[in-house]
């Protein structure tokens, strides 16, 4: 990359975990400040880059152990405190690059830490799960394992809210007007991920995903956990289970410590965005 293309432009990455894809930008190379509008802007497949989320990499402020600081956008412009996806590619990426197997995260989630697992694999601890109406947040008290909705889906939070039904085959489910619905009711004042999941045998579940602020997507690191956590809350499996999404599979585990996700990355590419397309923004 140029002297010129780093001046004129912004360097941005494109990762993505089992197709569920990010742009990132590391802001320890680049003093533009992220907005919403730019985010939105990069979000467009057809004008900008194209992602479902977007993170932007922060040095560690010094006030606790964490080796990065991420901060989420949703494609809308919207935040998210948590995307587990980005959390673990963003981890592989940074731990090959200092030559070590493990490394601290801080997001608005939490302090999370993340293993390399083979050649191939990386692991994050997502955090406890919350199941409390009031830490989902729900808009009223309600009991979080049987929501009073059609369906009688699980309400769930990773650091951000997850509705999940469990269904008989989730591959009938009509997920785009089903999840957009979902995200929006008003038992859910910050709006909502959805997840339909059913159960392929022991310990194995399919899911697909409408992720808030997004829309349908191939895979997603909090709504796997959320899933999980759901089926094992429900008896339905046990705390370890293998998760089949439109993108692939991935493992997770509710552990003492927190819920585990471990499961592949991808660095794409790199590229600059031009002084053009950052302009007005």
């Amino acid at each position: 990359m140029s002297d010129v293309a780093r001046h004129s432009g912004l360097p941005f990455m494109k990762m993505h975990g089992l197709g569920n894809d990010f742009v990132v930008i590391d802001a320890r190379v680049s003093a533009r400040a992220v907005t919403p509008a730019l985010a939105r802007a990069l979000a467009d497949r057809h004008r900008g880059v194209g992602f479902d989320q977007l993170a932007v990499i922060e040095p560690g402020d010094g006030t606790d152990d964490a080796d990065l600081k991420l901060t989420f956008f949703n494609a809308d412009g919207s935040l998210s405190a948590a995307c587990g996806n980005a959390t673990r590619c963003i981890a592989r990426h940074e731990m090959e690059a200092r030559g070590v197997a493990e490394l601290t995260l801080r997001t608005e989630r939490g302090l999370l830490q993340a293993r390399a697992v083979g050649a191939e694999l990386t692991s994050v601890n997502m955090g406890q799960p919350m199941t409390d109406w009031r830490e989902i947040p729900l808009a009223e008290q309600a009991d979080t394992l049987h929501l009073p909705l059609p369906g009688d889906p699980v309400a769930t939070s990773m650091g951000n809210p997850h509705c999940t039904f469990f269904v008989e085959d989730a591959e009938a489910v009509d997920l785009a007007a089903r999840g957009a619905e979902t995200e929006v009711h008003p038992l859910f004042p910050q709006r909502t991920n959805v997840q339909f999941a059913s159960l392929l045998g022991p310990d194995h579940l399919r899911m697909r995903v409408w992720e808030r602020g997004v829309g349908v997507t191939l895979a997603s690191g909090s709504s796997s956990c959320a899933v999980a956590v759901a089926a094992a809350r429900r008896g339905l499996t046990g705390r370890k289970v293998r998760i089949t999404l439109d993108g692939g599979d991935i493992l997770v585990e509710w552990r003492e410590t927190g819920v585990w996700m471990t499961g592949p990355t991808a660095h794409v590419f790199s590229g600059v965005l031009t002084a053009q397309f950052l302009e007005g923004l």
